[in-house]
């Protein structure tokens, strides 16, 4: 375990009573840490917007620091990983979103940030062409070394983490309740082998059940965790829709595998894709054109380096091989956003660079310079 006393500091502050993951961040930013909002006067803390009297008597409660304790001891007990949301190992994908969540404690083994995600969801009443385009697509993503994740729910939740698993893909499951149970209990086979090369993870601390609301709010875990979110089947009212709108709302593409009119399983893809809220998917090429994974990324000779700007270089050194938004790029860079944009433009303009969705790619394309070598 990492330092217990900054640890403790960190896990209460998802325990102060009106602070959600959204004012919590704003707590650690103005006052440095989570330690130090706990160490903050009353009236320092009742300056920042939108921190009331009581919030500020949930900060000052013993019994906040105390549960605290007891959760850090359940942690160790069990082997299970935490994650505070300014640590490095933090999803990257994750950590870009403004109400990912500050603490998030996951069992298994995972890196977080080497390998690309894709969430796959879908009703709880998948048909028979639900779970083969499930089995199919997962197969088809295997050459793409993708982790699969998913809800660990019945119907197409549970085929997407088998598929990934018969395939020797690693696999997430996003709970809805603390890690000291699984839900539903059928799936703790499957959830066992998950955590052998995945991993099960959830913000919510042990003795919270899976209690209707939860859903809802897991949801932006799978949404924020991954790069895309696939619909294979949904009503029209289903909580697929909700992880597909929350996707969107990341600025993450979201995919919606098309039915017939008259199939009820399929209103709720055919509704994504009518209104243009979901990408129309047949087959992995779909997908492979849509994130540029296909962009053959050819090595670059030294002295092609010798023709780009410091600025440029500099730009290339913070995204070795992976995609990176806008804003983490301007944090590393600790450039102002008017020269950071002038420099991208110049460089999409080279072909160096792809931008999508506030994200920019390395676009590698030399055919002219290697030809000539």
């Amino acid at each position: 375990m990492k330092d217990e006393r900054n640890l403790i500091y960190k896990i209460s502050l998802s325990l102060i009573k009106g602070v959600g993951d959204i004012t919590a961040k704003k707590l650690v930013s103005h006052c440095g840490s989570a330690e130090l909002v706990f160490k903050e006067s009353k009236k320092a803390l009742m300056a920042i917007p939108g921190v009331s009297n009581k919030t500020v008597s949930s900060i000052c409660s013993a019994e906040v620091l105390k549960r605290a304790e007891q959760e850090i001891e359940f942690l160790k007990k069990q082997e299970l990983n935490h994650l505070f949301y300014t640590d490095k190992n933090y999803p990257d994908n994750l950590k870009l979103c403004m109400d990912s969540p500050i603490n998030i404690y996951f069992k298994g083994k995972m890196n977080w940030n080497k390998q690309k995600f894709i969430s796959i969801v879908g009703t709880r009443k998948c048909t028979p062409f639900g779970k083969e385009f499930t089995e199919n697509i997962v197969s088809e993503l295997v050459k793409y070394n993708v982790v699969i994740v998913s809800g660990l729910a019945f119907g197409i939740d549970i085929m997407a983490h088998k598929a990934a698993l018969n395939n020797n893909l690693n696999t997430v499951a996003v709970l809805a309740h603390g890690l000291d149970r699984i839900y539903p209990s059928q799936h703790s086979n499957v959830a066992k082998e998950i955590i052998k090369s995945g991993a099960l993870i959830t913000d919510y601390m042990s003795g919270v059940k899976p209690d209707k609301q939860n859903f809802p709010s897991r949801n932006r875990i799978v949404s924020g965790l991954s790069e895309a979110t696939i619909v294979v089947e949904s009503s029209k009212k289903g909580g697929s829709l909700i992880t597909a709108g929350i996707s969107d709302s990341y600025n993450r593409d979201v995919f919606a595998v098309p039915g017939k009119p008259t199939d009820k399983q399929s209103e709720g893809c055919n509704f994504l894709i009518k209104n243009h809220r979901a990408i129309l998917l047949d087959n992995v090429n779909d997908i492979i054109k849509n994130l540029n994974w296909d962009l053959q990324k050819q090595v670059v000779q030294q002295t092609l380096f010798t023709n780009l700007l410091d600025d440029e270089q500099r730009i290339i050194k913070v995204m070795k091989d992976k995609s990176i938004h806008i804003d983490e790029l301007k944090q590393k860079l600790k450039w102002d956003s008017s020269n950071l944009a002038k420099c991208l433009l110049q460089m999409e303009f080279k072909n160096l660079i792809l931008p999508q969705n506030f994200f920019y790619h390395l676009y590698f394309f030399f055919t002219n310079i290697i030809s000539t070598t």
